[in-house]
């Protein structure tokens, strides 16, 4: 039993056939060329399912994991920022049935990653956990009783949007001081170029990886921004413990290739943020799926 896995990102779209026991068999991807619209996205999406179809042969079932807030009932988005243009409203469930009349199941690529990671990944075994990808933002999701959790509207686990400063940074949501601005990949670079700056030392091309590599170097600037920054992540990951009390935190996006080196650090520095019986038991752990999380997640929908 062969199934179609499409995962779908603001520059990238991953496509590939995964079988019943989740083994990947082959994976491409693609420029999205998001600015032509939902439209045209709808009709690419169709063309590498079949392209998929004509490679593989029959399939039994397509996993779409996207980019917005997904009504996973309907199958449709919900909402998309102009990151997807004209996604907004989509029905991508009922477009994908009608033309290959197979099962389809589509769900937001975060919640996506999540499923992908407690079905193959780090999550596996593991009924209830926190998954965050930690990049230009911070996504979130929400894994209880294996299944995600979506809340009244479906946007359960916008993490990134927790206020840590009154009267913070400016957000792109419109709102100050909120996680991402100061616990994301993207914060650490501004951050580091900030500090660089008024060293008088130069920032350019200056990026995630470069920084890890330079802290583990003993580089003192780049140390010190570490710290702080591990201290802001475990700042906000200190109240999602208290409210969601997870045994096991999955942290994904670049940062998950940094291993021991961070999760070491976020465990310690959340330890002391943590009551006591919240400390039990959690575990941070680097999300292993890479590339293929959410394309995983998208087809465990149909598996299970």
């Amino acid at each position: 039993m062969l199934y179609a896995a499409v995962d779908i990102g603001g520059t990238s779209i991953k496509y590939g056939i995964i079988n019943k026991e989740g083994v990947v068999l082959f994976r491409y991807e693609t420029p999205t060329e998001a600015h032509k619209g939902g439209e045209k996205l709808m009709e690419k999406v169709i063309h590498l399912v079949e392209t998929l179809w004509h490679k593989s042969g029959p399939l039994v079932g397509i996993g779409i994991s996207t980019a917005g807030q997904v009504n996973v009932q309907a199958g449709s988005i919900e909402f998309a920022t102009d990151t997807l243009p004209g996604w907004t409203g989509m029905p991508v469930a009922s477009i994908l049935e009608e033309r290959f009349q197979i099962p389809v199941a589509v769900e937001n690529d975060v919640n996506a990653a999540a499923l992908g990671e407690a079905w193959k990944g780090a999550g596996e075994g593991v009924k209830d956990f926190l998954c965050l990808t930690i990049g230009t933002g911070i996504g979130g999701a929400i894994v209880t009783n294996g299944q995600i959790y979506h809340g009244s509207t479906g946007s359960a686990g916008e993490f990134g949007h927790i206020r840590l400063e009154r009267n913070g940074k400016a957000c792109t949501c419109g709102q100050l001081g909120c996680f991402e601005q100061y616990a994301s990949t993207s914060a650490l670079v501004k951050e580091a170029q900030l500090r660089l700056k008024q060293d008088g030392r130069p920032t350019k091309e200056l990026d995630g990886r470069q920084i890890f590599e330079q802290a583990k170097l003993g580089q003192e600037v780049f140390v010190s921004l570490i710290e702080d920054w591990t201290g802001d992540i475990a700042l906000g990951l200190a109240s999602l413990c208290h409210i969601f009390n997870p045994s096991l935190i999955v942290l994904g996006g670049g940062v998950s290739k940094q291993g021991a080196f961070l999760s070491d650090k976020l465990e310690q520095k959340l330890g002391n943020l943590l009551m006591p019986s919240f400390r039990k038991n959690l575990k941070i752990a680097m999300a292993t799926c890479g590339n293929e999380a959410g394309m995983l997640g998208a087809v465990s929908l149909l598996v299970k």
